[in-house]
């Protein structure tokens, strides 16, 4: 993290309040007043779903798109080089921001994860439905969303599941500072927290009237498996309630290194990492917004003369972290990331530029981070404590022949 400073730890929410317009995923189909009924025009694969309690939700069976079933390395089998582009609040305010990198992911077989923040499935005049750990209720350091935008929203969350991505969460308010900040929290304001973001996904028919959009296509108590917490603060007192819910991984904790990653409290940790910033001595934060912090300091609208040198910066951080770990251990790099048009927006084109600098490579595989998870659990312990031993740049001795059948 050297080189960061806390602001450069900020992983912000979006803009909503400064919303215009809808650039949606895609018109939901209409089903008419009251209650819904099966989703219509399931995709190749997906059967009529079974509406979940208000039918904000729907059972439509195994989620498309997935990769084959993971199976253990072989002996001196050279692992894979692992890629998870996240989504910070994946909300669609207006930008067409979010369909855009669905567009992306579906042009170069890539699956993503998106940490959606469950208040903006909430219209603002439900606030007071939220009752934030700590804070005045119905308080939020992020917008709520327009109705409008919360269309665009859900119909971009239910394209991006059956695409095959995962939707993970990002909990509601994104409280960072002050006497109610995340890094506060006990183990037991992180369950409140969780179950009120939970009955927002879940029950957005009922909170927000819409009877003329289709149910997420999934039972969200089923798929929640992991997170990422606000400004990257509060991970210890959320590990004990993430483990006591089953969660699987947590991807929460600021400046890991390109190693392979381990357990903490019985959770996978998998962290924001620590890649080389061309130009400077330090490294910096696999994030865009900690980008922006090295480069335009405290304003996400610097002066424009720099926005072409900084795109580039951006773009050679991200493919120098891959180009780091491909060519020597093979650490998985994690890439989190927010649908906003800082600096002029040079952050999306950076991360789309190192999404096609990176997906036509042998052995590359662009996943979420369920996905990813899938994989590790399959392994042999061995095999993973052998991996570990890896720094970052450092290449097996021996080549991976050797290195991996000596595990």
């Amino acid at each position: 993290m050297r080189g960061v400073s806390r602001r450069g730890l900020l992983g912000l929410g979006l803009g909503a309040a400064a919303a215009m317009g809808v650039a949606g995923c895609g018109l939901p189909d209409v089903s008419g007043p009251g209650t819904p009924g099966p989703v219509k025009n399931p995709k190749p694969g997906q059967r009529p779903g079974r509406p979940i309690g208000d039918g904000s939700t729907a059972d439509t069976g195994p989620q498309p798109h997935q990769p084959d079933r993971p199976v253990p390395l072989q002996p001196g089998e050279t692992p894979p080089q692992f890629v998870v582009f996240s989504w910070d609040g994946a909300g669609e305010i207006g930008n067409g921001l979010f369909p855009r990198f669905l567009k992306l992911a579906r042009d170069h077989g890539a699956t993503m994860t998106f940490f959606l923040s469950g208040i903006y499935l909430l219209p603002e005049s439900k606030r007071s439905l939220y009752r934030p750990p700590n804070n005045p209720v119905g308080a939020s350091d992020i917008g709520y969303l327009k109705d409008e935008n919360v269309r665009a929203t859900l119909a971009c969350v239910r394209e991006a599941w059956l695409d095959g991505h995962e939707i993970g969460t990002h909990f509601n308010g994104h409280f960072c500072g002050g006497p109610g900040s995340v890094a506060r929290w006990t183990p037991a304001d992180w369950e409140t927290e969780i179950d009120q973001a939970m009955s927002f996904v879940t029950g957005w028919r009922t909170n927000t009237g819409f009877t003329d959009v289709e149910p997420l296509p999934f039972d969200y108590r089923k798929e929640l498996t992991g997170a990422r917490t606000p400004c990257l603060l509060g991970r210890d007192n959320l590990l004990p309630t993430a483990r006591k819910l089953g969660w699987r991984y947590d991807a929460s904790s600021p400046g890991g290194l390109q190693v392979w990653p381990g357990r903490r409290s019985g959770v996978w940790d998998l962290p924001l990492q620590s890649l080389p910033f061309p130009g400077h001595s330090f490294e910096v934060l696999s994030m865009d917004y900690n980008i922006l912090a090295n480069q335009s300091k405290n304003t996400t609208q610097g002066v424009p003369a720099n926005y072409p040198a900084w795109r580039s910066q951006a773009t050679a951080t991200y493919l120098g972290g891959f180009r780091r770990a491909y060519e020597t251990n093979r650490a998985p790099l994690f890439i989190g990331n927010h649908f906003e048009e800082w600096n002029g927006g040079i952050y999306m084109d950076a991360v789309e530029e190192a999404l096609k600098g990176m997906a036509d490579k042998r052995d590359v595989r662009l996943v979420s981070f369920r996905q990813f998870t899938d994989w590790l659990e399959v392994q042999d312990p061995k095999v993973l404590a052998r991996l570990r031993t890896l720094g970052p740049g450092r290449s097996p001795t021996g080549g991976w022949n050797t290195y991996l059948t000596a595990a």
